[in-house]
């Protein structure tokens, strides 16, 4: 079970190595608002979590339980930031899925958005790419 999430996390990690390169000059600049828009998690998996953005709340789907959060956003530095995520407490077939995702979003500081695409970063690493809905 420590492998399987040590394997979801790495597979994460070295994803979003390959994918910063477009927009990893945008961190830390003026980005778009992000709130009343509904995203969906860009990775190649099943039940795939979906995060929506509205004031200072964040909310959505984590593959199997509904998840929420408050949320810090500065759209002048483009930070982003949410801290003590909670959830529903359903047990599902694959759960280390939704806890390598709830982990990462907790450790997420900035992001980037263009029309379709919103990238969440830990400093200059790429973690976590959503697609607009």
């Amino acid at each position: 079970m420590k492998n399987l999430f040590l394997t979801t996390i790495l597979s994460l990690i070295i994803v979003s190595c390959t994918s910063r390169v477009g927009n990893a000059s945008k961190l830390g600049k003026n980005q778009a608002p992000i709130t009343g828009t509904q995203w969906v998690l860009a990775d190649d998996i099943a039940n795939k979590p979906t995060l929506l953005i509205e004031q200072n709340r964040i909310s959505g789907n984590a593959g199997c339980n509904n998840y929420f959060s408050d949320a810090t956003i500065d759209t002048s530095a483009g930070n982003f930031s949410a801290k003590n995520i909670g959830s529903t407490k359903k047990m599902c077939n694959n759960m280390t899925s939704e806890t390598s995702y709830l982990s990462v979003l907790q450790e997420v500081n900035k992001y980037v958005v263009t029309d379709t695409t919103l990238e969440l970063y830990k400093d200059n690493l790429l973690l976590l790419k959503f697609n607009k809905q």
